[in-house]
């Protein structure tokens, strides 16, 4: 089987600090080269993969804002589809663009909807309904007006979380500062409990940052650390006692929920989207309505059992079964 994975080219493949679906294509393509299977990465030109690179853009265009996204989108996805004939799957990660080429190749074509940034992208979509092969990342976030041949869910490396039975009392918020992610939330909720909280990640927003996070920024109290990458990202993880996911939003899936019972540590989630599929309430975790609940969840995390947590994931959300969840995949596109 030789599969051509086409990744996004806003950042690296792996992304150094931020970039979720390049981060899902590159556990995906080395667990797959891993299986023996030949792998074409179609990615950044410094992107680093133990498959074959085949590159036309240097640099993702968040890393180099010189680059014009567009013009490299289509150079970078049209590379892929002028090779086509040497694969037996097109697997797409990089959005509705691609479908656009995939009515003048044979090659089936895969495409792992990561997520609607709004409901006008899905004209394209609807209009390869019938010859695309679509897979969604969680049931939540499906379109009733398009058929899937699967859910996957998202897979970590375990390897790269560490477990830990005994957290430090604070905290965490980890994601995009931005309305979506709650961060004006998680703060109101460490605020009202009177705990430290510890804010990791990308300001996506900056008149958001400005207005809601930083006139609460104090030493010890809320801090705000900007993007880490993955030794600090587990350090974060695995000695936080809990993490704030207040989502104002419909979470595709929600790769930071997953990284954080990998490590052992609880989530309180609002209880949107995907966060029922990932978190089972009082188990491994608390969905919350509202900010009043999730304050109250906090007071109550220490009956969350952390082994349970680091359990779930090991069960349901490994690199090694999102492997061999798409390789079921291909294997019925190929049988059909």
């Amino acid at each position: 089987m030789k599969i051509a994975m086409l990744s996004p080219i806003a950042w690296r493949t792996p992304p150094v600090h931020y970039g979720p679906w390049e981060q899902i294509t590159s556990l995906l393509t080395e667990e797959l080269v891993k299986l023996g299977i030949e792998v074409t990465l179609f990615a950044t030109g410094n992107s680093i993969t133990t498959a074959r690179l085949q590159a036309v853009c240097p640099l993702g265009y968040e890393e180099d804002r010189d680059i014009n996204a567009k013009v490299w989108e289509s150079l970078h996805i049209s590379e892929c589809f002028e090779n086509a004939r040497e694969f037996d799957i097109i697997h797409n990660q990089f959005d509705f663009l691609p479908l656009s080429y995939s009515r003048l190749v044979k090659t089936p074509v895969v495409s792992t909807i990561h997520g609607f940034s709004s409901r006008s992208i899905l004209p394209v979509y609807k209009k390869h309904n019938k010859d695309g092969h679509y897979v969604s990342i969680s049931n939540a976030d499906r379109a009733e007006e398009l058929d899937y041949i699967a859910t996957v869910y998202h897979g970590i490396d375990l390897g790269q979380f560490t477990f830990n039975d005994k957290p430090q009392d604070y905290l965490l918020f980890y994601g995009r500062i931005h309305h979506d992610k709650g961060a004006k939330e998680a703060i109101a909720i460490a605020q009202a409990l009177g705990k430290r909280l510890i804010m990791a990640g990308i300001i996506q927003d900056e008149n958001y940052f400005r207005q809601h996070i930083q006139p609460h920024l104090k030493p010890g109290k809320i801090e705000y650390i900007g993007s880490v990458g993955p030794e600090r990202r587990n350090e974060l993880l695995s000695n936080a006692s809990v993490l704030l996911h207040p989502i104002n939003f419909s979470e595709p899936f929600g790769l930071s929920v997953v990284e954080s019972m990998a490590s052992g540590t609880p989530v309180v989630a609002f209880n949107k989207g995907s966060m029922p599929e990932l978190i089972d309430h009082e188990q491994d975790g608390y969905l919350a309505e509202n900010i009043d609940e999730a304050i109250e969840m906090v007071k109550n995390i220490g009956f969350i059992n952390r082994e349970a947590c680091r359990k779930k994931v090991e069960d349901h959300f490994s690199k090694e079964r999102m492997c061999q969840n798409y390789l079921a995949v291909y294997r019925e596109i190929l049988n059909r």
